[in-house]
């Protein structure tokens, strides 16, 4: 029995339309083919006739209607995101929109309904889930050998200028926007998505040439969850690892490529109890709390078949994941509810910053 192949239609032929996910479909033909392209640009819809041999036309509203598509993959600039998948699902087509998926809590809400009401699915493409790396700190974490969780760190930061249109906050642009969807989905779900976590956040505008922010720091916080220290820096000249957790039996650190983690073991510890009186060595003099604890060490190091990038990777897997759904009824696993926690925290963010946002609302809209 043959295999169904999914009928595509991609909004845009951009840095994501074209180099991600034209690219990336173009490699799994026996799941995807790119039936048509929407870019009002003449030259890039030439080149997507040579490269994908599809249709083309120079709006998305023309190309919906005038192709059969199993699926449209929304890789318009991302102010358009909202607008444009909202009139995809009222016309009941699937969507796989690219981050961010709106701007506001409301948004996605209205997203989430009219994908319910016209039995539409309604996907994102939040790939970093897919991070193995991530895979493998989320595998040591539920093993349980670092203890209690107390704080993990996400450090998405580098050096750098930028001067394009994703520095506007008209455009939905920034570093919270832009990069933070990533880091913040993976964080949410280690701190748990059914609940708020109280937010801390300070924003600032230190190398960017637009009027929306380069630098985030975000803590989040909850009884009984992990603090999480999410940065997200473009001022950053000797950047922080990826990732690093801490817990009560050990630790991890690493980024994308590696990891490396260390923990005790309690039952081969020193046992131990409280001393309220002053600590004296074996001559009667002052001392400080000291033991040996054995450490156990392992590590962890990226894996992928020849010629395969990690972002190759990642999107794969996403994008597989979304075959499951779309023809199996299989359930997304990175879920429209997940996204509208992560526009909740956003909306926090902004509101506490009122030097960049006035109000939590664009100042150059």
């Amino acid at each position: 029995m043959s295999q169904r192949v999914l009928q595509v239609g991609i909004i845009g032929q951009g840095r994501s339309g074209r180099n991600i996910h034209g690219n990336l479909l173009a490699k799994i033909p026996g799941f995807y083919r790119i039936a048509a392209v929407a870019d009002s640009l003449e030259e890039r819809r030439k080149l997507a006739v040579e490269e994908y041999r599809c249709s083309t036309y120079a709006g998305w509203q023309e190309m919906v209607e005038n192709e059969s598509l199993d699926l449209i993959v929304n890789a318009s600039p991302s102010h358009q995101h909202f607008p444009i998948t909202l009139e995809l699902l009222e016309r009941g087509l699937h969507v796989l929109c690219e981050k961010p998926l709106a701007k506001t809590e409301e948004e996605v809400d209205r997203l989430i309904e009219a994908s319910e009401q016209h039995g539409a699915v309604l996907a994102v493409f939040q790939q970093s889930r897919y991070m193995p790396a991530y895979v493998q700190l989320r595998k040591v974490i539920d093993s349980g050998v670092l203890g209690r969780i107390v704080q993990i760190d996400f450090a998405n930061n580098g050096f750098s200028r930028r001067w394009d249109w994703q520095t506007l906050q008209s455009n939905h642009g920034g570093n919270l926007l832009n990069t933070g969807p990533h880091p913040l989905d993976q964080a949410l779900q280690l701190f748990g998505n059914d609940v708020m976590p109280d937010i801390t956040c300070i924003m600032d505008r230190a190398n960017t040439f637009g009027d929306a922010e380069d630098y985030v720091k975000l803590l989040m916080r909850g009884p009984g969850r992990p603090t999480i220290d999410l940065e997200i820096s473009s001022c950053s000249a000797y950047p922080r690892e990826l990732f690093n957790v801490q817990g009560t039996n050990g630790g991890l650190r690493g980024n994308g490529n590696r990891l490396e983690w260390k923990y005790f073991k309690p039952e081969e510890a020193p046992a131990q109890q409280l001393q309220r009186e002053p600590l004296f060595d074996d001559k009667g003099l002052p001392a400080y709390c000291k033991e040996e604890l054995k450490w156990h060490t392992e590590e962890w190091e990226l894996a992928l078949p020849e010629g395969r990038t990690l972002f190759e990777h990642m999107t794969e897997q996403l994008y597989m994941m979304l075959y499951r759904t779309l023809v199996h009824g299989e359930p997304l696993e990175v879920t429209p509810q997940q996204v509208r926690r992560q526009m909740a925290v956003m909306e926090a963010c902004r509101r506490q910053n009122p030097h960049i946002y006035q109000d939590g609302e664009d100042t150059a809209s």
